[in-house]
């Protein structure tokens, strides 16, 4: 099989995997180097069928020795295999680099033979990229559960950022799907990353030019759809990740039916878009907007709404927080707001410096106004005269949303408005 084949088979294997991440890390030039990182990163991904490109999104093989059942690569699916060298991967690399059609690699791997002989062979083939190529451009590496803690620590220091993929919302699904994985060998190698994360900043406070530990810090991926949990289980899931792990980010991934199996949705089912839209918008209010997993949801309410986003659902459960003044408020307050975004809050709170704020300047400093005309006052007015009832409002921020969202979602959306 020639490298063309393989690079063909591989990056379309790769599919599954999130890559849409930013560095998070500044890298800049190096004398005798190639390439470099910045603080906006590595955001899109090439593939063989023309996706978005600036990172190589490939496996190092899919040749895979456990039998997840839903994985396309597992070991009883009938798919064509490949597998690059390191050599080839790297020359396949810098190859790609030197015609300016990537920045980085994000590198993936099956479980060929053993999570620690496929996590040597990435270790390798980063090696030649960082010390034989003097590539210093942006890796993000997926370290595969139950592998040992020493080659952990060397993959870290070779990529930028390191993820490990939970896979599964809960326990009882990965015993379900995913036989060869557990539990503790997926949070172990989490747990070692986050504690050398912590170690290595100390370190670099010390030590100016001490080796960098995975500096862009580390994330995780779920596949959404491929088990009952619900949104509750798995936003509480993602809480206690960013709590306890310190992860960047947590992906959602909507399951896509790629084999058959009686414990799997059929083939026929669709992705569940909608729902993985909702989980990101719910991630974003966990991250950045001061919100908790229990705001968000609870047991009367396992679900997130499919007619409307996360934020304006709180906002219409608790009445009581609103109207909000936005001469006055503080920023965690405006921030909870329907139409206000970091950017938009921050704005807010120097315009006013100069003087009270109109309604009419709330949409030039970025307010979304058809979402927070209804939970504004502006010196004691109501940003919008009209005085709808709780229904009236609900209805109006529906029709908002219809029109916000992309076509694969409002299809779904439309489909619920037949059920209902």
């Amino acid at each position: 099989m020639d490298l063309l084949e393989k690079l063909t088979i591989l990056t379309d294997a790769a599919k599954y995997d999130a890559a849409c991440t930013s560095s998070g890390v500044r890298r800049g030039y190096q004398d005798g180097k190639i390439g470099s990182t910045s603080d906006m990163g590595c955001c899109h991904s090439f593939s063989a069928d023309g996706r978005c490109i600036t990172l190589l999104k490939v496996l190092l093989s899919n040749d895979c020795c456990y039998n997840c059942k839903y994985c396309v690569n597992r070991c009883t699916n009938d798919t064509p295999r490949a597998s690059f060298t390191p050599e080839e991967l790297a020359e396949l690399t810098i190859g790609f680099f030197r015609r300016n059609y990537i920045e980085g690699l994000f590198l993936s791997s099956a479980v060929l033979h053993s999570p620690d002989y496929s996590v040597e062979l990435m270790i390798r083939a980063l090696s030649i990229l960082r010390n034989e190529y003097r590539f210093n451009g942006y890796i993000h590496a997926k370290a595969i559960p139950g592998t040992s803690p020493e080659l952990i620590e060397r993959l870290g220091l070779l990529a930028d950022r390191l993820s490990v993929n939970i896979e599964l919302p809960s326990e009882a699904g990965l015993k379900a799907l995913a036989p060869n994985k557990t539990k503790q060998g997926i949070l172990r190698p989490m747990t070692q990353i986050r504690d050398r994360n912590i170690e290595n900043r100390r370190e670099l406070v010390q030590y100016r030019h001490a080796p960098k530990f995975a500096p862009a810090g580390q994330s995780t991926q779920l596949i959404i759809g491929a088990t009952p949990d619900n949104d509750l289980h798995i936003l509480n899931l993602t809480q206690s990740l960013y709590d306890r792990y310190r992860l960047k980010r947590v992906f959602y991934s909507a399951y896509v039916p790629v084999v058959e199996n009686t414990l799997l949705p059929s083939l026929d089912t669709k992705p569940p878009l909608l729902r993985e839209h909702r989980l990101y918008q719910a991630d974003w209010l966990l991250r950045f907007y001061g919100f908790r997993a229990h705001e968000l949801l609870d047991e009367s309410a396992p679900d997130f709404d499919p007619l409307l986003d996360p934020k304006c659902c709180w906002a219409m459960r608790h009445p009581e927080f609103f109207p909000v003044e936005v001469n006055h408020a503080d920023y965690e307050a405006l921030l909870r707001v329907p139409g206000i975004g970091v950017v938009s809050a921050r704005r807010i709170l120097v315009a006013r410096r100069a003087g009270s704020l109109r309604t009419e300047d709330l949409k030039k400093l970025g307010v979304v106004m058809k979402r927070a005309q209804y939970f504004l006052t502006c010196s004691g007015r109501l940003a919008t005269p009209l005085r709808l009832s709780q229904s009236g409002i609900l209805s109006s921020l529906m029709a908002v949303e219809r029109n916000a969202l992309p076509a694969p979602q409002l299809e779904q959306l439309s489909l619920f408005d037949q059920v209902g």
